[in-house]
């Protein structure tokens, strides 16, 4: 199983970014597919997830800024981040989780300047 994340970069305050998962081993419709991130000094924390049935769930803190989607032709979960804070600063990963089967991708940084 292979998740490979990309799409970070750099961007201004409120501005937009799209990060991609591409999945190889799984099939994204039957996993909960999710994002997490990870600043400087702080632990990882949960961003968004979506699971077999669709159903989508945020953090708080990105509630109503950040989509996330699935592409099921192309088996790959996106997140799409609009009015990004410099406080989205992080390395995100994209995780795949199914009863007891737990896969995390290496991370893309996002690097938001305010």
């Amino acid at each position: 199983v292979q998740l490979q994340a990309s799409g970070g970069g750099l961007v201004q305050a409120g501005g937009s970014l799209r990060l991609s998962c591409a999945a190889s081993g799984l099939m994204v419709r039957l996993n909960t597919m999710a994002w997490y991130r990870q600043a400087p000094g702080e632990q990882r924390e949960f961003v968004a997830h979506i699971t077999p049935g669709g159903t989508t769930n945020y953090a708080d803190s990105v509630k109503g800024r950040f989509i996330i989607s699935r592409d099921t032709a192309k088996n790959t979960v996106d997140l799409q981040m609009n009015s990004l804070k410099a406080e989205d600063t992080a390395v995100y990963y994209c995780r795949s989780f199914y009863s007891v089967m737990n896969y995390w991708g290496k991370g893309t940084q996002v690097t938001v300047s305010s």
